[in-house]
């Protein structure tokens, strides 16, 4: 799934290749994706690229036109979607589609541009989950007017962190992939970000002292950014590969921590897994699985 380094490159990529062009095509390949009507996708059409912005995990496509109505076209990629950039779109007509069960990416909606470039929302996998939606603001998605604190923001203060983790006691983890807390941060850099900081993943939010609290800060701050530097400049088709090769813990199971040499653990769920060291994170305890909610002794 991209997170806000992923969708931060991406919106600086495109930003640089379609501000000033002119939309003359937008064709809605899976219907199941558009969770808007009004305006309609064809509302774009005509409309010129003022810019690109990231809300969280959100790219968010700004435009102007003529009549006043400056629909922005806003993206969640979720969990299989992608953005695929082409210097000439291909001429072969997008067939629109009701959703399905097909594994292979699905061409949610292509956007054309006046000077032959362009893009298409795609999606893999058997869950549908992308949203696409046309709105007169970023605001009307509730999705996205709800977002919490974006860390590399000046609002995400130590002060700000700390007031976060005593709102309720809940495991830091998922504080950290809470969108309505912090926004843009998922499963896969809450692993990162925790094993830079050596806490477990089940540490209780009101257990962290202050120190703790600004080591926290430390670890969302310098990943973050790490990954954005890393990230940007790349074109959108390089960045997942990117993204894999920069994770020190997550996405590799039995393999050496790079901090200790330990072996990287796992914990399952039903729908994704996280990693973690035991040896930097846990005292060298390893964690149950998560259903069971407890050490193994």
């Amino acid at each position: 799934m991209p997170e806000l380094p992923e969708v931060e490159a991406l919106a600086r990529f495109l930003g640089e290749r379609t501000v000033g062009r002119t939309v003359v095509g937008a064709d809605v390949g899976n219907i199941a994706a558009l969770k808007t009507y009004d305006p309609p996708v064809a509302s774009l059409v005509g409309a010129t690229v003022r810019g690109w912005a990231r809300h969280g995990k959100w790219l968010d496509m700004a435009t102007f036109d003529d009549d006043g109505v400056d629909p922005h076209l806003l993206a969640h990629l979720s969990r299989g979607g992608w953005l695929r950039w082409y210097d000439e779109v291909p001429a072969t007509a997008v067939r629109p589609r009701l959703g399905g069960s097909a594994r292979g990416a699905v061409v949610a909606l292509r956007v054309r541009l006046d000077d032959g470039s362009g893009f298409d929302l795609t999606e893999a996998g058997t869950t549908k989950r992308l949203a696409v939606h046309v709105v007169r603001s970023p605001d009307d998605v509730e999705q996205v007017r709800t977002l919490g604190v974006e860390p590399l923001s000046d609002a995400f203060t130590v002060e700000a962190l700390a007031a976060l983790l005593a709102a309720r006691n809940q495991q830091v983890k998922g504080l950290l992939r809470d969108q309505s807390a912090v926004a843009g941060i998922g499963n896969a850099y809450s692993d990162e970000i925790l094993h830079v900081a050596r806490f477990s993943p089940y540490k209780l939010t009101r257990s962290f002292t202050p120190d703790e609290t600004t080591a926290l800060h430390a670890a969302v701050v310098g990943t973050l950014t790490e990954a954005v530097a890393a990230s940007s400049g790349r074109p959108a088709k390089e960045l997942k590969d990117a993204k894999r090769a920069g994770m020190r813990v997550h996405g590799r199971t039995g393999e050496a921590c790079p901090v200790c040499g330990g072996t990287v653990r796992e914990v399952s769920f039903a729908d994704r897994s996280m990693q973690y060291c035991p040896t930097c994170q846990t005292g060298g305890q390893v964690l149950a699985d998560r259903r069971l909610s407890r050490l193994l002794k």
